[in-house]
């Protein structure tokens, strides 16, 4: 890494400088976006810029526009040289006075990074975890900074000897990977958890939700039971596109291996 993009400026990483009284760092209070870089263009920008806009103004942010994203994105990438990329976008309310109030006027911190991208991962094997997702919380629905839920529920997973965590709602249904949606086939039907099982609303999955797929696709709920008795468990994200998961708590998925619907949703997203 040879630049960051800060507050609108390129700066060399190892001078950046975050004021120590952010809130994104003393209190978690901002929102990410994590966005695929193909041959130096991110890839579904504008949803993930949504998103972001969207997120930002549950936590009353106002996000920056669009345009100067791209522009941003763009002006990193190039003096990165860097063609595939993991890009993180990270805003925040900026610095504050001790305390759980925000300042009257904030003064947002936008950070922007590029990192090579990570390697295609082998197929999941995953543990049903004991970190509960809370659906009923207005950041269940947003890519929120405090991720510390997610950390621990993949350091669970790890402790079992597994690679991946699924989490469950408060109610019990399957909500998540640690970082991912799930898509669980039977049969004919494909099923994904929607944001009231505590789903975030991937860009990814969204994507597969508006495909024309050979299947019977539908939010809705799912037990543990039914996601061990799957013909094909997958989980998506903007980076990885889609994993496939061949093993939950140690029982087989299908047949162990990598199934067809994964191979259609790879198509249908255009990742092959």
């Amino acid at each position: 890494m040879t630049w960051v993009w800060l507050n609108g400026r390129m700066i060399d990483p190892a001078t950046a400088r975050i004021d120590p009284t952010d809130r994104g760092f003393s209190l978690a209070d901002g929102v990410f976006e994590t966005l695929r870089v193909e041959h130096g263009t991110p890839v579904d920008a504008a949803l993930h810029w949504q998103r972001l806009a969207t997120g930002a103004a549950v936590l009353g942010l106002e996000a920056p526009e669009p345009a100067r994203l791209d522009a941003a994105a763009a002006e990193l990438i190039a003096a990165n040289r860097i063609a595939d990329a993991a890009l993180r976008v990270t805003l925040t309310r900026g610095p504050g006075p001790r305390g759980l109030a925000p300042p009257a006027a904030p003064s947002p911190t936008l950070l922007i990074v590029a990192s090579p991208l990570p390697p295609s991962p082998p197929p999941a094997r995953a543990a049903v975890v004991s970190i509960r997702r809370n659906e009923h919380s207005p950041t269940s629905r947003i890519k929120s900074l405090a991720y510390l839920d997610q950390i621990l529920a993949l350091r669970e997973a790890h402790a079992q000897g597994r690679d991946e965590a699924i989490m469950l709602g408060t109610a019990g249904w399957i909500a998540c990977a640690s970082a991912g949606n799930l898509f669980v086939r039977h049969g004919d039907g494909l099923r994904t958890p929607s944001g009231a099982h505590g789903a975030l609303g991937g860009i990814t999955r969204a994507r597969v939700l508006a495909a024309r797929l050979p299947f019977d696709l539908a939010e809705a709920g799912i037990s543990v039971a039914e996601l061990r008795r799957a013909d094909e468990v997958m989980i998506t994200s903007s980076l990885v596109g889609v994993r496939s998961v061949i093993e939950v708590d140690g029982v087989r998925i299908g047949d162990g291996r990598p199934g067809p619907a994964a191979t259609l949703l790879r198509r249908a997203l255009g990742r092959a």
